[in-house]
């Protein structure tokens, strides 16, 4: 159960429905925005933003590959007991 107020896609309306078809138009294979970006949702200016900034810095290539990435987030996440 989140503890965080966010709206869910199918009640989204006005800046943060533009800001969900935005991130679903560039994450075409994914049926839903993930929990941890709908945390910002209450903030559109703010979701955009975090999108942008995980986009450049966890989900390009570097010394890690976005898979290595993802896989050590989510490994992370699981030892926190993060639902995110």
């Amino acid at each position: 159960m989140a503890r965080i107020r966010w709206i869910r896609e199918d009640s989204a309306t006005g800046p943060i429905a533009d800001a969900y078809d935005e991130w679903q138009q560039a994450n075409p294979g994914r049926q839903e925005i993930p929990a941890i970006l709908k945390c910002f949702s209450l903030r559109p200016d703010f979701f955009r933003d975090v999108v942008a900034f995980s986009e450049r810095l966890h989900f390009t290539e570097g010394h890690l590959t976005r898979r290595i990435k993802e896989m050590i987030a989510t490994y992370v996440s699981a030892l926190n007991q993060c639902p995110y």
